[in-house]
């Protein structure tokens, strides 16, 4: 295999419940959970139920025809968003970028007044797909690929009159958000931003566009993020986690964009898979079961009030804590070499996080996480700060 990926140095052979294990028989416990795709952890009951009942059925057939499992999980996201929408499947999360951007341009075409272009936030992360990489505002992913040509301006997160300039003076056809940086440092933006950004995209005729790849699907305690502010997006893009772990994305158009689309505009051989749908529906029996929502919601409190009583005992290792829900960053005063050492040195003792940014400590922990797990997390991570202070001594 080609070598674009970081890889920890283990190999996992099987995942049972909230930990990993590698094909040496050592367990894991899993805070990263696939970059936020197992929101149920691994082999949970009601997945498994599910790939068996439709694998015994069919696993695939051509979008000519319709398949239950994914007319079925297309209203129930209707129903847990817009209330009046459509939506288009994809295999992924770069690829419901891809089918914004094609969605974007249909209506700039159709109704956009002249209007052309699309507004970012800096250092976000929306894909690496050639169309997505355009959106996506990091130097070291964006680097010197081909770029599509159509505008996309940048602004920094939080900055309204930024955005309230760029809207006027360029008029955009869309603004698009992360309702909380993921790739960018687990940056979580205001409410009161959100619905800033909203109330100015209307005045200008600018589509509302919201990214939940990442933080959808009950991560940060609500079904998608952007409910917490009260907005109404145009567009909604989500992937990741509705797949239980199968491929699986789309968007969410609203009664302006929902019809755009004709036979042939735009397409994808596997999506929606029959075998994916179904999954999708049984991560929403869970996900969406108010007992569930209320333990997980409780948990990742008890989480939150850990770490930070951790992190307020080590002021020359952290700066803060920062996030949402079950979708946390950590950011520390290390220099790179050193994150990636406390990164090894928590995988050495059975606990897998991420890194990202160079310095930051990102957990994406499955909403099945339990105070056990966390109450064992925070032990081994409280032993590795330890060292890590007398290292610094020394």
């Amino acid at each position: 295999m080609m070598s674009t990926y970081s890889r920890l140095p283990i190999a996992i052979a099987k995942g049972e419940g909230n930990y990993l294990y590698d094909v040496e028989g050592k367990s894991y416990l899993d805070l990263f959970t696939g970059l936020a795709v197992s929101v149920l952890g691994h082999s949970h009951p009601a997945i498994v139920r599910a790939l068996h009942e439709q694998g015994e059925k069919f696993l695939h057939i051509s979008n000519i025809f319709l398949n239950t499992p994914a007319i079925t999980l297309a209203q129930r996201l209707v129903e847990q968003s817009l209330g009046t929408a459509r939506v288009f499947f994809t295999n992924s999360g770069a690829e419901a970028t891809e089918a914004a951007i094609k969605l974007i341009h249909k209506w700039t075409a159709q109704h956009g007044g002249g209007r052309r272009g699309i507004v970012v936030l800096k250092n976000s992360f929306h894909g690496r797909t050639l169309g997505a990489l355009r959106l996506t505002r990091q130097a070291h992913v964006y680097q010197d690929f081909p770029q599509p040509d159509f505008p996309v301006y940048e602004i920094e997160v939080g900055n309204i009159d930024e955005l309230r300039a760029v809207c006027k003076d360029k008029q955009p056809a869309a603004v698009l958000m992360e309702p909380v940086l993921g790739s960018g440092g687990v940056i979580p933006l205001e409410e009161s931003y959100l619905q800033a950004v909203e109330q100015i995209a209307r005045e200008h005729g600018t589509l509302v566009v919201i990214d939940e790849i990442q933080t959808g699907m009950g991560r940060t305690g609500r079904f998608f993020a952007y409910q917490h502010a009260g907005i109404t997006p145009d567009l909604i893009l989500f992937a990741k986690g509705v797949g239980g772990g199968l491929p699986l994305g789309g968007i969410i158009a609203n009664e302006k964009l929902m019809n755009l689309f004709k036979p042939g505009d735009h397409g994808t051989t596997f999506a929606p898979a029959p075998l994916s749908a179904a999954l999708g529906n049984a991560v929403l029996d869970v996900v969406l079961d108010e007992a569930f929502v209320q333990q997980s919601q409780d948990n990742a409190n008890y989480l939150w009030t850990r770490i930070q009583t951790l992190v307020d005992q080590h002021p020359e290792l952290f700066s803060e804590i920062r996030g949402k829900g079950m979708m946390l960053g950590i950011q520390t005063k290390l220099s790179p070499e050193q994150a990636r050492h406390l990164q090894q040195d928590l995988l050495d003792q059975g606990i897998l996080v991420d890194i990202t940014q160079k310095t930051i400590v990102r957990l994406l922990p499955p909403l099945t996480l339990t105070q056990a797990d966390i109450d064992r997390f925070l032990e081994v991570f409280g032993q590795s700060l330890s060292k890590l202070v007398q290292e610094k001594g020394a």
